[in-house]
């Protein structure tokens, strides 16, 4: 795969700093993170599911947070309390590590809940675009704006 330097591009352009650094993070500049695995899902026409795979993670062992059109998925396993009987693990198949997950979220994409089932953790999203910037047909008034304006001068 091949890597493009836009370093020249971030000395010549003022206010596109988040789609460089977005464009460095699909080419692979930074690690590949595999862990846990997760899907994104379309449940409607403007809501979208994140599932994670967190098996063995309890819900005070994870956290969710939003900032900056950034949502920020970790997980922490704590020890097993001191004196706790520790067992003697002949296999570990199951990943208990700490993890962090990012994922750039769009422009006007909120996080609606969150829900962990079955080892799976849940974060619902919808896309809710401002009255403001929704389109909005302008109808063709047959001249009245034009006769009004005459009429002013």
């Amino acid at each position: 795969m091949r890597h493009f330097d836009l370093s020249p591009l971030y000395r010549s352009t003022v206010g596109f700093d988040r789609m460089f650094s977005l464009l460095d993070q699909v080419s692979g500049a930074e690690g590949a993170v595999t862990y846990p695995p997760y899907n994104i899902e379309r449940t409607g026409e403007t809501a979208y599911r994140i599932t994670l795979a967190v098996a063995g993670f309890a819900e005070e062992e994870l956290s969710i947070e939003v900032k900056e059109n950034v949502l920020l998925i970790r997980g922490s396993r704590e020890g097993k309390p001191e004196g706790a009987p520790q067992p003697e693990v002949l296999y570990q198949g199951i990943a208990a590590r700490a993890f962090e997950r990012r994922f750039q979220l769009a422009d006007h994409v909120e996080v609606t809940g969150a829900s962990l089932r079955n080892g799976l953790l849940h974060v619902e999203l919808v896309r809710q675009i401002p009255e403001a910037q929704k389109p909005r047909r302008i109808e063709i008034g047959g001249g009245k704006m034009v006769e009004a304006s005459r009429q002013a001068a």
